[in-house]
Protein backbone atom coordinates (compact mmCIF):
# COMPACT_ATOMS: atom_id res chain seq x y z
CA UNK A 1 0.00 0.00 0.00
CA UNK A 2 2.79 2.35 0.73
CA UNK A 3 4.26 1.73 -2.81
CA UNK A 4 0.97 3.14 -4.15
CA UNK A 5 0.47 5.94 -1.91
CA UNK A 6 4.03 7.40 -3.07
CA UNK A 7 3.47 6.64 -6.53
CA UNK A 8 0.05 8.33 -6.20
CA UNK A 9 1.20 11.40 -4.73
CA UNK A 10 4.24 11.72 -7.08
CA UNK A 11 1.81 11.58 -9.99
CA UNK A 12 -0.60 14.15 -8.20
CA UNK A 13 2.45 16.80 -7.78
CA UNK A 14 3.44 16.14 -11.02
CA UNK A 15 -0.41 16.32 -12.77
CA UNK A 16 -1.42 18.86 -10.55
CA UNK A 17 -4.27 18.38 -7.98
CA UNK A 18 -7.38 19.70 -9.67
CA UNK A 19 -10.37 19.90 -7.97
CA UNK A 20 -11.01 18.46 -4.47
CA UNK A 21 -14.79 18.00 -4.28
CA UNK A 22 -17.88 17.57 -6.92
CA UNK A 23 -20.36 20.63 -7.29
CA UNK A 24 -23.78 18.55 -7.03
CA UNK A 25 -25.58 21.53 -9.09
CA UNK A 26 -22.70 21.09 -11.55
CA UNK A 27 -21.91 17.35 -12.13
CA UNK A 28 -22.49 14.62 -14.59
CA UNK A 29 -25.78 12.47 -13.80
CA UNK A 30 -23.84 10.03 -13.27
CA UNK A 31 -22.81 11.00 -9.80
CA UNK A 32 -26.15 11.89 -8.39
CA UNK A 33 -26.42 14.78 -6.45
CA UNK A 34 -23.17 13.89 -4.13
CA UNK A 35 -20.51 15.82 -2.92
CA UNK A 36 -17.67 13.32 -4.00
CA UNK A 37 -14.02 13.78 -3.07
CA UNK A 38 -12.01 13.40 -6.58
CA UNK A 39 -8.54 13.03 -4.43
CA UNK A 40 -7.53 9.46 -3.22
CA UNK A 41 -4.85 11.05 -0.67
CA UNK A 42 -7.24 14.12 0.20
CA UNK A 43 -10.25 11.69 1.14
CA UNK A 44 -7.73 9.41 2.95
CA UNK A 45 -6.19 12.56 4.73
CA UNK A 46 -9.78 13.40 6.14
CA UNK A 47 -11.31 9.74 6.28
CA UNK A 48 -8.37 9.41 8.97
CA UNK A 49 -9.10 12.68 10.58
CA UNK A 50 -12.87 12.14 11.03
CA UNK A 51 -12.38 8.80 11.95
CA UNK A 52 -14.82 7.82 9.27
CA UNK A 53 -14.61 5.04 6.50
CA UNK A 54 -14.63 6.10 2.42
CA UNK A 55 -17.09 5.03 0.09
CA UNK A 56 -15.04 4.28 -3.07
CA UNK A 57 -16.75 5.28 -6.45
CA UNK A 58 -15.20 3.58 -9.43
CA UNK A 59 -17.57 5.26 -11.90
CA UNK A 60 -17.57 5.74 -15.77
CA UNK A 61 -18.00 9.48 -16.33
CA UNK A 62 -19.36 10.45 -18.70
CA UNK A 63 -20.89 7.16 -19.02
CA UNK A 64 -23.18 4.31 -20.25
CA UNK A 65 -26.79 3.77 -19.70
CA UNK A 66 -25.64 1.67 -16.73
CA UNK A 67 -23.71 4.20 -15.29
CA UNK A 68 -26.23 6.83 -15.84
CA UNK A 69 -28.96 4.97 -14.13
CA UNK A 70 -26.85 4.00 -11.30
CA UNK A 71 -26.42 7.92 -10.79
CA UNK A 72 -29.78 9.00 -11.11
CA UNK A 73 -31.42 6.28 -8.79
CA UNK A 74 -29.20 5.49 -6.17
CA UNK A 75 -26.88 8.73 -5.47
CA UNK A 76 -30.39 11.52 -5.97
CA UNK A 77 -32.28 9.70 -2.94
CA UNK A 78 -31.77 12.73 0.37
CA UNK A 79 -30.85 10.52 2.70
CA UNK A 80 -28.47 8.46 0.61
CA UNK A 81 -26.73 11.42 0.24
CA UNK A 82 -26.67 12.83 3.66
CA UNK A 83 -25.80 9.08 4.45
CA UNK A 84 -22.69 9.24 2.21
CA UNK A 85 -21.84 12.49 3.20
CA UNK A 86 -21.95 12.59 7.02
CA UNK A 87 -21.19 9.13 7.71
CA UNK A 88 -18.45 8.02 5.10
CA UNK A 89 -16.52 10.28 3.59
CA UNK A 90 -17.50 9.64 -0.68
CA UNK A 91 -14.97 9.34 -3.15
CA UNK A 92 -15.08 9.02 -7.33
CA UNK A 93 -12.63 7.67 -9.02
CA UNK A 94 -13.31 7.67 -13.00
CA UNK A 95 -12.51 4.68 -14.68
CA UNK A 96 -12.07 6.46 -18.35
CA UNK A 97 -9.95 8.31 -17.15
CA UNK A 98 -5.51 8.76 -17.23
CA UNK A 99 -3.41 10.31 -14.48
CA UNK A 100 -3.97 9.66 -11.09
CA UNK A 101 -7.72 8.29 -11.65
CA UNK A 102 -6.05 5.28 -13.48
CA UNK A 103 -3.42 4.80 -10.66
CA UNK A 104 -6.06 4.50 -7.85
CA UNK A 105 -7.93 1.97 -10.30
CA UNK A 106 -4.69 -0.24 -11.09
CA UNK A 107 -4.61 0.18 -7.60
CA UNK A 108 -7.18 -2.04 -6.50
CA UNK A 109 -7.64 -4.21 -9.83
CA UNK A 110 -10.43 -2.51 -11.27
CA UNK A 111 -10.59 -2.49 -15.27
CA UNK A 112 -11.20 0.93 -17.05
CA UNK A 113 -14.31 1.18 -19.00
CA UNK A 114 -16.31 -0.64 -15.99
CA UNK A 115 -19.77 -0.62 -14.88
CA UNK A 116 -20.22 0.98 -11.60
CA UNK A 117 -18.59 -0.61 -8.67
CA UNK A 118 -18.27 0.88 -5.31
CA UNK A 119 -16.01 -0.33 -2.26
CA UNK A 120 -16.01 1.05 1.34
CA UNK A 121 -12.56 1.53 2.37
CA UNK A 122 -10.70 2.11 5.61
CA UNK A 123 -8.49 5.31 5.85
CA UNK A 124 -5.46 3.22 5.41
CA UNK A 125 -7.10 2.29 1.51
CA UNK A 126 -7.64 -1.38 2.76
CA UNK A 127 -11.47 -2.64 1.66
CA UNK A 128 -13.56 -3.61 4.59
CA UNK A 129 -16.73 -4.67 3.12
CA UNK A 130 -17.29 -6.97 0.05
CA UNK A 131 -16.93 -5.21 -2.67
CA UNK A 132 -20.58 -3.82 -4.81
CA UNK A 133 -19.91 -5.12 -8.51
CA UNK A 134 -23.06 -5.61 -11.25
CA UNK A 135 -25.47 -4.81 -8.04
CA UNK A 136 -27.30 -1.21 -8.96
CA UNK A 137 -29.70 -1.73 -6.64
CA UNK A 138 -30.01 1.09 -3.32
CA UNK A 139 -30.87 -1.56 -1.06
CA UNK A 140 -27.49 -3.03 -1.77
CA UNK A 141 -25.37 -0.13 -1.01
CA UNK A 142 -27.06 0.88 1.88
CA UNK A 143 -26.86 -2.47 3.49
CA UNK A 144 -22.95 -2.24 2.91
CA UNK A 145 -22.88 0.96 4.83
CA UNK A 146 -24.84 0.18 7.67
CA UNK A 147 -22.31 -3.46 7.28
CA UNK A 148 -19.08 -1.03 7.32
CA UNK A 149 -20.73 1.31 11.02
CA UNK A 150 -21.24 -2.10 12.44
CA UNK A 151 -18.19 -3.38 11.93
CA UNK A 152 -16.62 -0.16 13.62
CA UNK A 153 -19.17 -0.54 16.06
CA UNK A 154 -20.49 2.89 15.33
CA UNK A 155 -24.66 3.50 16.01
CA UNK A 156 -26.38 3.36 12.71
CA UNK A 157 -28.42 6.69 12.99
CA UNK A 158 -32.24 5.99 12.37
CA UNK A 159 -32.71 8.03 9.40
CA UNK A 160 -30.40 5.90 7.96
CA UNK A 161 -32.58 2.70 9.33
CA UNK A 162 -36.01 4.07 7.92
CA UNK A 163 -33.82 4.42 4.73
CA UNK A 164 -32.90 0.53 4.64
CA UNK A 165 -36.31 -0.61 5.94
CA UNK A 166 -38.32 1.51 2.74
CA UNK A 167 -35.12 0.20 0.04
CA UNK A 168 -36.03 -3.36 1.52
CA UNK A 169 -39.89 -3.46 1.32
CA UNK A 170 -39.78 -1.37 -2.36
CA UNK A 171 -36.66 -3.51 -3.79
CA UNK A 172 -38.23 -7.35 -2.32
CA UNK A 173 -42.06 -5.82 -4.00
CA UNK A 174 -43.13 -7.34 -0.19
CA UNK A 175 -45.57 -4.21 0.85
CA UNK A 176 -49.05 -5.14 1.70
CA UNK A 177 -52.22 -3.39 2.76
CA UNK A 178 -54.71 -3.80 5.43
CA UNK A 179 -57.46 -1.70 7.66
CA UNK A 180 -58.72 -1.24 10.82
CA UNK A 181 -61.42 0.98 11.92
CA UNK A 182 -61.15 2.57 15.33
CA UNK A 183 -62.94 5.86 17.78
CA UNK A 184 -60.14 8.18 16.07
CA UNK A 185 -57.97 7.81 13.67
CA UNK A 186 -55.34 10.01 15.35
CA UNK A 187 -54.95 7.39 18.07
CA UNK A 188 -54.64 4.26 15.21
CA UNK A 189 -52.27 6.55 13.59
CA UNK A 190 -49.85 7.17 15.80
CA UNK A 191 -50.06 3.64 17.29
CA UNK A 192 -50.13 1.57 13.99
CA UNK A 193 -47.28 3.91 12.80
CA UNK A 194 -45.35 2.97 15.99
CA UNK A 195 -45.28 -1.03 15.13
CA UNK A 196 -42.09 -1.97 13.14
CA UNK A 197 -42.60 -3.65 9.60
CA UNK A 198 -45.27 -0.63 9.28
CA UNK A 199 -44.46 1.99 5.86
CA UNK A 200 -47.46 3.96 5.91
CA UNK A 201 -50.81 5.17 8.01
CA UNK A 202 -53.46 6.57 6.21
CA UNK A 203 -56.56 8.21 8.08
CA UNK A 204 -59.66 8.29 6.18
CA UNK A 205 -63.52 6.73 6.25
CA UNK A 206 -65.07 3.61 5.52
CA UNK A 207 -69.50 3.50 5.48
CA UNK A 208 -68.94 6.67 7.93
CA UNK A 209 -66.28 4.68 10.23
CA UNK A 210 -62.79 6.37 11.32
CA UNK A 211 -60.37 3.97 9.44
CA UNK A 212 -56.74 3.96 9.24
CA UNK A 213 -55.14 1.97 6.10
CA UNK A 214 -51.76 0.49 6.89
CA UNK A 215 -49.38 -0.35 4.49
CA UNK A 216 -46.65 -3.49 6.02
CA UNK A 217 -43.56 -4.87 4.66
CA UNK A 218 -44.99 -8.69 5.07
CA UNK A 219 -41.20 -9.62 5.29
CA UNK A 220 -40.70 -7.89 8.10
CA UNK A 221 -44.20 -8.27 10.28
CA UNK A 222 -46.31 -11.21 9.67
CA UNK A 223 -50.17 -10.19 8.68
CA UNK A 224 -52.13 -11.80 11.56
CA UNK A 225 -49.01 -10.71 13.78
CA UNK A 226 -50.05 -7.38 12.88
CA UNK A 227 -53.87 -7.85 13.32
CA UNK A 228 -53.25 -8.94 16.97
CA UNK A 229 -51.34 -5.82 17.72
CA UNK A 230 -54.25 -4.26 16.11
CA UNK A 231 -56.61 -5.88 18.41
CA UNK A 232 -54.76 -5.24 21.24
CA UNK A 233 -55.55 -1.48 20.74
CA UNK A 234 -59.31 -2.76 20.46
CA UNK A 235 -59.38 -2.05 16.54
CA UNK A 236 -61.33 -3.98 14.35
CA UNK A 237 -60.16 -5.27 11.05
CA UNK A 238 -62.14 -4.03 7.86
CA UNK A 239 -62.37 -5.59 4.39
CA UNK A 240 -63.99 -3.48 2.10
CA UNK A 241 -61.13 -1.37 1.49
CA UNK A 242 -62.58 -0.39 -2.08
CA UNK A 243 -64.85 1.98 -0.01
CA UNK A 244 -62.01 3.73 1.74
CA UNK A 245 -62.17 7.80 1.63
CA UNK A 246 -58.93 10.04 2.93
CA UNK A 247 -59.24 12.38 5.24
CA UNK A 248 -56.48 14.42 4.12
CA UNK A 249 -56.55 16.90 7.06
CA UNK A 250 -56.10 14.18 9.40
CA UNK A 251 -53.23 12.34 7.58
CA UNK A 252 -50.38 12.37 10.09
CA UNK A 253 -52.49 14.79 12.20
CA UNK A 254 -49.52 15.45 15.15
CA UNK A 255 -46.95 15.83 12.26
CA UNK A 256 -49.02 18.15 10.56
CA UNK A 257 -49.82 20.14 13.57
CA UNK A 258 -45.88 21.18 14.31
CA UNK A 259 -42.84 22.54 13.33
CA UNK A 260 -41.62 19.32 11.27
CA UNK A 261 -44.74 19.91 9.07
CA UNK A 262 -41.93 22.03 7.70
CA UNK A 263 -38.81 20.07 7.30
CA UNK A 264 -38.78 17.61 4.11
CA UNK A 265 -39.54 14.13 5.36
CA UNK A 266 -39.80 10.41 3.67
CA UNK A 267 -42.64 8.45 4.13
CA UNK A 268 -41.68 6.59 6.69
CA UNK A 269 -39.94 9.79 8.62
CA UNK A 270 -43.26 11.11 8.34
CA UNK A 271 -45.11 7.96 10.66
CA UNK A 272 -42.46 7.33 12.94
CA UNK A 273 -42.13 10.91 13.84
CA UNK A 274 -45.83 11.39 13.73
CA UNK A 275 -46.25 8.35 16.43
CA UNK A 276 -43.37 9.87 18.79
CA UNK A 277 -44.94 13.06 18.57
CA UNK A 278 -48.92 11.56 19.78
CA UNK A 279 -46.62 9.82 22.25
CA UNK A 280 -44.74 12.48 23.85
CA UNK A 281 -41.58 10.78 22.61
CA UNK A 282 -38.90 12.40 21.03
CA UNK A 283 -38.85 12.88 17.46
CA UNK A 284 -35.91 14.69 16.46
CA UNK A 285 -33.82 11.08 16.42
CA UNK A 286 -35.26 10.39 13.13
CA UNK A 287 -33.86 13.22 11.40
CA UNK A 288 -30.72 13.75 9.77
CA UNK A 289 -28.23 16.27 10.48
CA UNK A 290 -29.61 18.98 7.52
CA UNK A 291 -33.03 17.97 8.55
CA UNK A 292 -31.91 18.54 12.36
CA UNK A 293 -30.64 21.83 11.08
CA UNK A 294 -34.09 22.81 9.24
CA UNK A 295 -36.35 21.59 12.49
CA UNK A 296 -33.71 24.75 14.12
CA UNK A 297 -34.50 27.00 11.51
CA UNK A 298 -38.41 25.94 11.70
CA UNK A 299 -38.55 25.96 15.63
CA UNK A 300 -36.91 30.41 14.72
CA UNK A 301 -40.04 30.33 12.47
CA UNK A 302 -37.11 30.80 9.86
CA UNK A 303 -39.15 28.33 7.62
CA UNK A 304 -42.87 28.38 7.37
CA UNK A 305 -44.15 26.48 4.22
CA UNK A 306 -45.75 23.34 5.16
CA UNK A 307 -44.02 20.41 2.87
CA UNK A 308 -46.32 17.51 4.58
CA UNK A 309 -47.87 16.40 1.06
CA UNK A 310 -44.59 16.97 -0.79
CA UNK A 311 -42.22 13.85 -1.55
CA UNK A 312 -39.27 14.14 -0.09
CA UNK A 313 -37.23 14.08 -3.46
CA UNK A 314 -38.81 17.60 -4.58
CA UNK A 315 -39.29 19.35 -1.31
CA UNK A 316 -35.48 18.46 -0.36
CA UNK A 317 -34.56 21.08 -3.29
CA UNK A 318 -37.16 23.78 -2.32
CA UNK A 319 -35.30 24.51 0.86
Amino acid sequence: MKYWYYLLLFNIYTLGFGQIKTDPNKQSSELGKVSWYRDFIEATQQAKKENKDIVLLFQEVPGCATCRNYGQNVFTHPLMIEALENEFIPLVIFNNRSGKDRIVLNQYNEPSWNNPVVRIISPEGNTIVNRISNDYEALTLCNRMIEALLLRKKQIPKYLNLLQQELQATTNKSIQETCYSMYCFWSGEKELGNIDGVLNVTSGFIDHKEVVKVDFDSQKINESVLKQKALNYQYSPMTNLNNFRISNKDVHYYLRNSVYQYIPLSELQKIKINSALGNHASAEIYLSPKQKKWLTSAKARKLNTSLIDVNILEAWYLL
